[in-house]
């Protein structure tokens, strides 16, 4: 699946949109600890190209994203794009699908039941947005170091952790996380702390408008209740 990857990265022009956003880091003369690409993707495209991807990156699509993002630090090393790079940790791959297939079981609509909480792949929601929150920060990578400093593991970019699609704030940063190592306490190396937009959205189903209208069916009682939705 990664030289599918590849071979659709060439094709596409991902590839070569990949090498500029990679002049950009390297360019700048910020210090990174993660550096985070944006990568659009046609599903069916993909799924011409190689099934197998495409259906993985329709229903794994956090797991799909560790496959480019293999095949990105290669294509880094191999073309010297960021010489400041060391680890395949560094790098933060989304996958941004500019469709996806016109079926029910790709439509998420929260006003229908059963709910499937458990998957994590791409859906699409339609709804009126209600309420909007202002645009705040959020860390969407960080490094940690050792606080033993006779640890191997007291330097460089062993410990980075990046925000993953629907994870809590704590799973990124924290206090309590120990070396692997030597056990002893992680600390934050803070001029590494990689920062995003956040905005959150209250939505409440297109249904509503019905009810809004006067609208009756055989239904004698329905309930309708709002979502939030975050945007990073």
């Amino acid at each position: 699946m990664r030289e599918a990857a590849l071979v659709y990265l060439d094709r596409s022009g991902g590839l070569q949109k990949f090498v500029q956003d990679c002049k950009k880091y390297s360019d700048s003369k910020q210090s990174y600890a993660v550096y985070r690409f944006i990568i659009s993707i046609n599903p069916s495209d993909i799924a011409e190209l190689d099934a197998t991807l495409g259906n993985y990156i329709l229903h794994n699509p956090i797991q799909a994203a560790q496959i480019f993002q293999s095949v990105c630090f290669i294509a880094i090393k191999t073309l010297s794009l960021i010489e400041q790079l060391q680890t395949e940790a560094q790098i933060s791959i989304l996958l941004k699908p500019t469709h996806l297939p016109p079926l029910p079981s790709y439509v998420l609509s929260l006003a229908e039941f059963p709910f499937n909480y458990t998957s994590q792949r791409f859906y699409m929601s339609e709804g009126i947005a209600i309420a909007m929150g202002i645009v705040t920060k959020y860390t969407q990578g960080a490094r940690f170091l050792c606080t033993e400093e006779t640890c191997q593991f007291s330097k460089g970019f062993r410990y980075i952790r990046v925000h993953l699609p629907g994870a809590t704030e704590s799973a990124t940063v924290r206090n309590d996380f120990v070396c692997g190592l030597c056990s002893s306490p992680l600390q934050e190396d803070m001029k590494f702390r990689v920062l995003g937009d956040k905005q959150i959205v209250e939505m409440i189903d297109a249904k509503v408008l019905n009810a809004l209208k006067g609208y009756s069916n055989d239904k004698s009682h329905f309930r309708i209740q709002t979502f939030t939705v975050f945007l990073r």
